[in-house]
């Protein structure tokens, strides 16, 4: 019995340590454990239970969990967690520097250590390590890549990083379908609904457009009518808030006191204008201000610094957010926001098609330059979706990368990505949430490289196609030059030689993965924006290759491709056609279009 278990150590004994690296396992063997602290974190134990779980898939060999007073400090060993022994072995980590979701990745002779800031970095770490390391590749919430390795070698490691991004958040439906896929993708926002044991998230309190949320004109306006907006001589209860009103801030600060004792630990509660046109009171108090500071943000600022100062005295810790949402986008010329409030600055108005720090977008862009200089924490509020017809081209990819290094660079905390959340068969939904959560976590990543490793991932050998396909129809715009706003219904960039090349690659990407049933079906679904756009476009183009004198030669019937492409729709399971608009109740409007 001594004499197997002897040569059983000395087969695997090899596994430890090379000159620059560690090998972890081989022949699904392993003289590693996985190694948590005492006094670990419920999420710190989750990172080592994940870790153990895939380091299962990857190389068949079992990493057990063990605490690290029944582990010698000689031993092989993956470190997950803070702890004494990660302290000492990486004493020059600042580890109140790493906030709650920075990292560390290191190996240490024959020591691989995981760890980060509470409650979030280890976590992250060790996914990191999956991800970049090990090549464990998490698509969407179901589908994902996983290898096998019979020996799994790993290089040096020294990574300590924290991302510049306090608040990351990709607003899709299958990111906010499955939390903890978006905990791979280290997203934390709003809507993710992570579980504690996972890191959890940020909650904003009310979200946003909450003036009538706190103050709602139901309860309160036929008392107090002067608490609300003054519009052409008359107190309305349908727009905003008379912003210099100090009974109402009283009763404002008395209602989110409230608010934040039920929800302490949110750390951002909002106070922010209605989503309606304008609206802002113009009674004698707050037009003057709005003069004194150039701009209608001046009365809001005001007024939600006030508030700001009052929530501080009792919860320091609190993050006070207001918008700058077209009327309030212009900073105000002398007030400054408060070192506890937050600005969160929305690109409704620019042109998507353009970088937001092109002269294009000037307003938008010089705003974000002066809000930065004025205030201590900013939010960006982004659009990258086609709130009008969610399911179109929309060619913004292109601009996605730049966008988040400029709203960054100007001391960006938080981000929040509006994509379609309520539709599955958006334009390339899935690439696009993976994209953009990878450059919120690391704005420095090259977005074309995360393209082409996501199609190459996941449609294998259709991806060549659909990377032309994707540069084609965001070349169109811009030989075009067609502004691209969010609620764009004009889709003339898509011309009839735009679309035939469209439907070639298409049909090619089609034919590289017939064989593979599962790939198949994703480039099937992804085809679902062209027929779309086949559809919306079809009269036009057969008027355009009239004029034209070519032929007009599409491939379908439009009646019977339209039947088709609701019967798909369902099958996926679509959703909304478009923001608050089930797909079902479009039908028959789509229908229409073909009717005999």
């Amino acid at each position: 019995m001594h004499i197997q278990i002897l040569i059983a150590a000395l087969a695997i004994a090899p596994l430890a340590v090379t000159a620059n690296a560690i090998t972890l396992s081989e022949h699904g063997k392993t003289l590693y454990h996985i190694v948590v602290s005492d006094d670990a974190t419920q999420q710190e134990l989750t990172a080592a239970y994940q870790l153990h779980d895939y380091l299962k898939q990857v190389t068949g060999a079992d990493f057990p969990v063990r605490s690290d007073s029944l582990i010698g400090p000689d031993e092989p060993q993956i470190l997950v967690g803070q702890s004494k022994r990660v302290s000492k072995l990486a004493s020059d980590v600042d580890w109140s520097a790493l906030a709650s979701d920075g990292i560390v990745i290191r190996t240490d002779g024959d020591k691989l250590i995981l760890a980060g800031g509470r409650p979030r970095g280890s976590l992250y770490a060790v996914y990191s390590f999956l991800e970049d390391t090990v090549g464990c590749h998490w698509w969407t919430g179901t589908e994902s890549y996983i290898p096998t390795k019979n020996k799994l070698d790993i290089p040096k490691l020294d990574i300590k990083y924290t991302p510049k991004l306090r608040y990351r958040e990709t607003f899709y439906r299958d990111v906010n379908e499955n939390p903890l896929f978006a905990v791979k993708l280290k997203l934390n926002g709003h809507f993710n609904n992570i579980p504690d044991e996972y890191g959890g998230h940020y909650n904003i309190i009310g979200w946003c457009h909450t003036f009538f949320q706190f103050l709602p004109p139901d309860k309160y306006f036929a008392a107090h009518p002067d608490w609300y907006s003054l519009i052409d001589g008359k107190r309305v209860d349908n727009k905003q808030l008379c912003l210099t009103n100090d009974e109402m801030r009283a009763e404002m600060t008395r209602v989110v006191l409230d608010l934040i004792k039920q929800n302490p630990t949110s750390g951002i509660i909002s106070i922010s204008q209605n989503d309606v046109d304008g609206g802002n009171c113009q009674c004698e108090k707050c037009k003057a201000i709005e003069t004194e500071e150039e701009s209608p943000s001046g009365p809001l600022i005001r007024f939600v610094n006030l508030i700001a100062a009052d929530i501080e005295k009792q919860y320091p810790d609190m993050l006070v957010e207001t918008l700058a949402y077209q009327y309030t986008l212009k900073p105000p010329a002398y007030i400054k926001p408060r070192e506890n409030v937050v600005i969160r600055l929305c690109s409704i108005g620019c042109d998507f098609a353009k970088p937001a720090d092109s002269d294009t977008n000037r307003e938008f862009r010089d705003s974000m330059h002066t809000w930065s200089a004025i205030a201590p924490h900013l939010y960006v509020w982004d659009y990258v979706t086609d709130f009008a017809r969610y399911i179109q081209p929309h060619p913004n990819m292109h601009v996605l990368g730049p966008n988040i290094k400029f709203f960054v660079g100007n001391k960006t905390m938080g981000l929040f990505e509006q994509g379609d959340a309520g539709c599955s068969i958006g334009e390339f939904v899935r690439l696009r949430a993976w994209v953009i959560a990878h450059l919120e976590w690391n704005p420095s990543s090259d977005q074309k490289q995360l393209t082409s490793e996501f199609l190459k991932g996941y449609y294998g050998s259709a991806a060549p196609f659909l990377q032309s396909y994707l540069e084609l129809v965001h070349d169109s715009i811009g030989k075009n030059g067609q502004r691209l706003g969010c609620y764009n219904t004009d889709l003339s960039f898509l011309t009839l030689d735009v679309m035939s090349e469209a439907t070639r690659l298409f049909d090619e990407a089609e034919k590289s993965v017939a064989d593979d049933p599962v790939i198949f079906q994703r480039v099937r679904r992804e085809r679902m924006t062209l027929d779309y756009a086949w559809l919306l476009r079809y009269n036009d183009l057969k008027k355009e290759a009239a004029a034209e004198n070519v032929p007009f030669a599409p491939p379908f019937d439009p009646a019977v491709e339209c039947d088709k492409f609701i019967e798909r729709a369902r099958q996926w399971n679509v959703g909304e056609s478009r923001e608050s608009r089930s797909f079902e109740s479009y039908v028959p409007e789509l229908k229409a279009m073909f009717a005999k």
